[in-house]
């Protein structure tokens, strides 16, 4: 045998060559009925043959049948130890809550089953080819969610179970699709701080630091090692991760504070279990998650953002799920009415002004505490019902007068030092605090259709008396997110620049989150002095004059497209009154105007860089295609069926009036048939 085949073969066992070739199979009988025979599907039938086959007792076949749905990565030993990592903590322990809420389904007399579509993370796909499949996994892996959910017929509820950036909002798109069944979401909590140390938010920004100086070798090494403190769950600031978990118990998809739960812990377990026994519930009474997911959970699901300060990729997963529940799609202005009319009321990372971790915010009492004092503003629909079965009012009741709110909150103060109420704010702490709104929406010559901005996160440094912030600079133009990091690392961005990225929209790169920029001036000394405008997307850690998801991406002809190095931008945004601009305001000395800046764009051709990213997938492409064809960005970058066919049937019509093929099609060859 030659080496190198010897090598993979490996030594020759004796059992190996020991093979069984038939077996008895399981004892019992199948509980058949003649009407069963009769009328059932086959596969019905033969899913019992299989389910015995399994393992499972014949005599308990007749149960309700579960499904709980994960997106489980790696392989984890019985003692927890990695027989093969995951891409992130937030799903390395997910199976743990999936066995629990197995166990709960099994005592109750219902059948559990287990599927899993893992997720990707964000934070290891940073600044790599990696973040270009990001976004596009959302759409993409809700569908095959959904498949699987169809694909068990006979399942009576559904319990989605994940924790992290696209895999929850992923999941909670696949449910809300499915509306005439009972599902329950399940979050997959977060990991905790290490003791001494850097969230993981901010050690993602060690090569910044270290490039200028503000950083050793050691240090970072030290600091790296340590920030994920604890093997499971999401990451300990709130960013879009612990957002989504806070949205999903705001929509009322799952129990009762379950959001941000500490991974691995006897709590986060029984949440668990409490999903499972409020799904079986759910389905005993004949309700649905469509009538859970309606208008009003959406505007509460909405507010609760604003009270939170969550992360602005939530706009795009917000307006998604609405749309997947056939819901009314919020758009721009809706979301500047809620964060008008709703106070922040959350200190946590990353913006403070103390910075919490999320474990914390859950001791304070999580999503239902902040929605009792939601509740006394008036903002909220108490009419919304839960996965608890009962409607949000009266879960707001049990909440307020509780033990588990009296000792949770207890076990902060005495065992951290910490005054719940100093994580949780009321409306007037929060004022006199300095709390500001969410996120504005800015629009001008550069972002006709708007962008976003968090600007609750805007250091109070760079803010006038009135709350408002200016910058007006000269921009500097980068086409690629690489020479971007490059100039910032190596000197070539300063205290006063602006930077803009453009060509990183849907059509560039799949709508890239671009945290690694955004990290690096939020931890360098300089870095708020710098404004930075892209057509990309950011991290709901991301803090600082960070602007995004500018309208018309750059390479759907977006006027952003058209600047150049050395053009005059200008920049405002009212933190108080929750209005923005952004103006290309000329290219001489000294800035002129709005509509000098107009005419001179209108002028331009694209910037000569301006291109899709030369290893942009296929895959994402087609992404790209489908949610531009469906709204795009604006209205959450879903895949709009109707619209999708509508476009396509005309195209084709167009095309058979014009009678022929697109020159563009290649011509059909011989060697492209295959038999």
């Amino acid at each position: 045998m030659d080496e190198r085949l010897r090598e993979v073969m490996g030594p020759e066992e004796e059992t190996y060559f020991e093979v069984e070739t038939h077996a008895p199979g399981p004892s019992g009988k199948l509980p058949l009925t003649p009407e069963l025979l009769l009328n059932s599907p086959s596969g019905d039938l033969f899913g019992w043959s299989q389910n015995v086959g399994m393992g499972w007792r014949p005599d308990r076949l007749q149960g309700r049948e579960i499904l709980i749905l994960g997106t489980l990565g790696g392989i984890r030993n019985e003692d927890g130890t990695p027989a093969a990592l995951g891409y992130h903590t937030g799903h390395w322990e997910i199976g743990l809550l999936m066995r629990a809420a197995a166990e709960e389904i099994a005592k109750a007399g219902c059948i559990p089953f287990a599927g899993y579509v893992s997720d990707p993370c964000d934070g290891r796909s940073q600044g790599t080819t990696g973040m270009f499949d990001s976004l596009p996994y959302r759409n993409d892996a809700a569908i095959v969610m959904r498949r699987l959910i169809r694909s068990l017929p006979t399942r009576q509820a559904v319990l989605g179970v994940a924790t992290c950036d696209k895999g929850l909002p992923a999941m909670m798109l696949a449910l809300a699709g499915m509306k005439n069944l009972p599902g329950v979401i399940v979050p997959g909590g977060v990991t905790l701080p290490p003791t001494h140390g850097e969230d993981a938010g901010k050690i993602q920004t060690i090569g910044a630091r270290y490039a200028n100086g503000e950083l050793t070798l050691e240090a970072a090494a030290d600091l790296g090692c340590r920030a994920c403190a604890t093997p499971g769950g999401g990451c300990q600031f709130l960013g879009t991760a612990g957002t989504a978990q806070v949205v999903a118990e705001a929509m009322g998809m799952t129990v009762p504070h379950a959001a941000l739960a500490p991974s691995g812990q006897p709590v986060w377990t029984a949440m668990a279990r409490q999903s499972a026994r409020a799904a079986m519930a759910l389905a005993k009474r004949g309700l649905t998650l469509g009538d859970l997911l309606t208008d009003a959970s959406i505007r509460n699901a909405m507010a609760v953002h604003a009270a939170f300060g969550g992360s602005t990729n939530l706009l795009l997963h917000i307006p998604a799920i609405a749309q997947a529940a056939g819901l009314a799609v919020p758009d721009a202005g809706d979301w500047a009415e809620v964060n008008r009319s709703v106070p922040r009321l959350v200190s946590v990372l990353p913006n403070g002004p103390v910075p919490h971790p999320t474990v914390r915010v859950f001791l304070a009492g999580g999503v239902p505490e902040v929605m009792l004092h939601l509740r006394r503003l008036g903002v909220l629909d108490e009419s919304a019902l839960t996965a608890s079965g009962m409607h949000l009012g009266a879960v707001l009741d049990w909440w307020e007068t509780s033990e588990r709110r009296l000792r949770m909150r207890a076990w902060l103060s005495e065992k951290e030092g910490i005054d719940p109420d100093s994580v949780i704010y009321s409306p007037e702490s929060a004022r006199a605090a300095g709390l500001t709104p969410t996120v504005t929406f800015p629009t001008g010559n550069l972002a006709p259709e708007g962008s976003v901005i968090k600007s609750t996160a805007l250091d109070p440094a760079v803010l006038d008396a009135d709350g408002v912030f200016r910058h007006i600079g000269r921009v500097k133009v980068f086409t690629t997110e690489r020479d971007a990091i490059r100039a910032i690392k190596t000197g070539g961005i300063s205290a006063g620049d602006i930077m803009a990225l453009i060509g990183r929209g849907p059509s560039g790169t799949g709508m890239e989150e671009t945290y690694q920029l955004t990290s690096a001036l939020k931890h360098l000394s300089f870095g708020k002095q710098v404004s930075l405008i892209t057509d990309a997307r950011f991290s709901g850690v991301s803090t600082g004059a960070c602007i995004g998801h500018v309208g018309p991406e750059a390479l759907a002809g977006g006027p952003i497209g058209r600047l150049r190095d050395g053009d005059w931008v200008d920049i405002l945004v009212d933190t108080r009154k929750l209005e923005g601009r952004i103006e290309m305001v000329g290219c001489g000395e000294p800035p002129d105007s709005p509509e000098a800046g107009t005419a001179i764009l209108a002028a331009r051709l694209p910037h000569p860089g301006l291109a899709a990213d030369p290893e942009l997938p296929d895959d994402t492409r087609l992404w790209a295609a489908l949610q531009a064809a469906s709204g795009g960005t604006w209205k959450g970058c879903v895949y709009d069926i109707d619209r999708i066919v509508k476009t396509l049937e005309a195209g084709m019509r167009a095309l058979a009036t014009a009678g022929g093929t697109p020159e563009s099609d290649p011509p059909i060859r011989k060697e492209d048939h295959h038999p």
